[in-house]
């Protein structure tokens, strides 16, 4: 089964539905309004809002390879509520102001099933919320913990479940807690990316693809074809921002890897259950997420190589075998019932980690230069919120609008430090993901029931706690 495995081609989504028909690369020096860069969720939403609240403006988006190239095109399918750093904005801003970003997230979800179905995009949508699970004392400890900081943050209609609860939405093996939220759904990525260029172009954003941006100044885009010139350029590349000169540091590239399987039959569905169509996680430190797909099958992702030295990125998105029957495993470990189901597809992708572990938007009114970003793993709904975010910003900056509750929310301007050099980056992520797996093999095995100690030293270090 394993020589049957496709590895690579970018992402089993692109396998099932096709890579998009090229557009024209930039042919020359241009002028716009509003320069995007980045052709994935972010800098799509970005353009979609921007084009309607104000049709008059010249947008024009650049994308190094297509669009939905990177993260856009190969994450893991899980619209949901999560964004990175609200804890750190609590500290930084008060509690109240992250109860507000928590409830604009919350909206977010509606906002993209309701814009998806208002533009025609048939993504695959299934609004079965996001069950999380735990299979060891300790990660049970982490879920109640985390189900009450939840609650805490105004997400009053989040369910806490024992394990015959759990195991009448899905029967993951030896799962004996798991929490549920609504505000969550499982989604088709590349449907949804193609879907959203489609409507921007229709808009009359210019979109150009196959044209990287090698150098980002106030007013300028530079690429090998040409420079665009605009008041406002806005970078929306996430874990590909270290290619941009200049940037290496800013945020670092992490790596993570999927597979997917075949269809599964009818008869292992009866063991496994997953009706509902629930995206579904872990409490473990390197944590998998999966979803059951719109063709019956289930997709699993989590951490394989986490870095590369240098923040160097992949090209189509090639996993190392070990990192497949790690994660092929770990499908096992969670649904004994799959041994026997081969593996179609693995690929891997970069996502984008800012030194502080918190998901950004910005907009430097002095120069013109903006920038969303740093999801951390959380960006197919963050990205919504972001695009809308910059619109608010630019139209504030432009004097077409005053501020509004997006540019009121704590994530808003927030400035980190950049990264460490190397070698130090580089060994800093090695030694704080072999810890996270040293840690979730000592709790797996029962050796404590309660947080690994040195789990929570490596959150300490690594400024992710």
């Amino acid at each position: 089964m394993a020589g049957s495995t496709v590895n690579g081609g970018i992402s089993f989504w692109y396998a099932r539905d096709g890579l998009p028909a090229p557009r024209e690369p930039l042919p020359g020096d241009a002028t716009a309004d509003v320069c995007v860069i980045g052709g994935g969720y972010t800098g799509l939403w970005t353009a979609y809002y921007l084009k309607k609240a104000a049709p008059f403006l010249q947008i024009t988006v650049l994308e190094a390879r297509f669009c939905g190239y990177g993260a856009s095109g190969r994450n893991g399918g899980w619209l949901y509520n999560g964004i990175a750093g609200r804890d750190r904005y609590a500290r930084l801003h008060g509690h109240d102001a992250a109860v507000r970003l928590q409830r604009a997230m919350n909206d977010t979800v509606a906002e993209v099933v309701r814009t998806a179905a208002e533009e025609r995009i048939d993504a695959d949508i299934h609004a079965g919320g996001v069950l999380e699970v735990a299979y060891t004392p300790a990660q049970a400890a982490r879920l109640k913990a985390f189900h009450a900081g939840e609650l805490a943050f105004g997400e009053k209609d989040r369910v806490l479940r024992g394990a015959r609860e759990t195991a009448e939405r899905v029967r993951v093996a030896g799962a004996v807690a798991s929490t549920w939220t609504p505000h969550g759904a499982r989604l088709h990525p590349v449907k949804l990316v193609k879907g959203l260029a489609a409507a921007v172009a229709d808009l009359g954003v210019t979109v150009h693809e196959s044209t990287p941006v090698t150098e980002i100044r106030p007013q300028h885009a530079v690429t090998p074809y040409g420079t665009v010139r605009a008041p406002y350029i806005l970078r929306c590349t996430e874990g590909f921002t270290a290619s941009v000169k200049g940037q290496r540091r800013t945020w670092l590239p992490m790596n993570s890897s999927m597979i997917a399987t075949e269809p599964l039959p009818p008869e292992v569905w009866e063991t496994i259950g997953w009706e509902g169509r629930e995206t579904l996680g872990d409490m473990a430190h390197a944590y998998v997420y999966a979803q059951r797909t719109a063709d019956d099958r289930i997709t699993l992702g989590g951490r394989g190589v986490p870095y590369r030295y240098g923040s160097r990125t992949d090209n189509d998105g090639r996993t190392q075998p070990a990192t497949v029957r790690a994660l092929r495993d770990m499908l096992v470990k969670l649904f004994p019932t799959t041994a026997g189901v081969a593996v179609d597809h693995a690929w891997s992708g970069v996502l984008g980690v800012p030194r502080d572990w918190g998901a950004t938007v910005t907009l430097d009114r002095s120069t013109g230069l903006g920038w969303a970003g740093g999801y951390v793993g959380s960006g197919v709904a963050t990205a919504n919120l972001a695009g809308r975010t910059l619109r608010d910003l630019i139209q504030r900056d432009s004097g077409q609008a005053g501020d509004t509750e997006l540019t009121g929310l704590p994530w808003v301007n927030h400035r980190v430090r950049r990264w460490e050099p190397e070698p130090l980056r580089w060994l800093g992520v090695q030694a704080m993901y072999a810890a996270y797996r040293g840690a979730d093999r000592r709790e797996s095995a029962g050796l404590t029931v309660e947080t690994d100690r040195i789990a929570r030293l490596a959150d300490r270090i690594s400024g992710r706690g």
